[in-house]
Formats: C-alpha cells, structure tokens, sequence
C-alpha cells in the first residue's frame, strides 16, 4: 500500500513542477516540454499535480484539452485512488 501511495504522491509532484519548468521555459523562449509528456504524466497519475501546477502557474489555460482534460483526468484518478484506499 505505501508504494502506491508514494507513487502517486510523486506522480503528482512531478506533473506539479514540470508545470512550473514548461512556464518558466515559455517565458524565456526555450525548448518547451512535449505536451504528450505533459499528458503522459497527467495519464500515470499525476493529474492532480498537472492540474494544479495550471492553475498556479497561469499555464496552458487558453487549451481546451487541458482546461478540461487535466481536471476531468484528476477527478477520475482521485476516484480510483481514493476507493483503493478504501
């Protein structure tokens, strides 16, 4: 059970900062993180953390598909995360 729970903390910690470091690229015009990277993490369990790093860093909220994917993607894995819990 606690290598769950440590996967998924650090799932979303990782889609947390990689959040962060693609804005932080966008603002210097950098290379930028691949969306399908961004999804990826967001996919294996770090939608929370993606999520929450977009709305914290003002960042890739003009996108439909992450306005409403990352929230929508959070939801369903708090869902399953929370009845594995259980």
């Amino acid at each position: 059970m606690a290598i769950v729970v440590t996967a998924f903390l650090v799932m979303n910690i990782v889609g947390l900062i990689i959040m962060g470091e693609d804005k932080k690229r966008a603002k210097k015009h950098e290379y930028r993180i691949r969306e399908r990277t961004l999804w990826l993490v967001a996919l294996f369990g770090g939608a929370i953390g993606t999520t929450a790093g977009m709305q914290l860093y003002r960042h890739k909220t003009k996108h439909l598909s992450f306005k409403i994917g990352f929230p929508f993607l959070a939801g369903i894995e708090l869902i399953l995360f929370l009845k594995w819990l259980i």
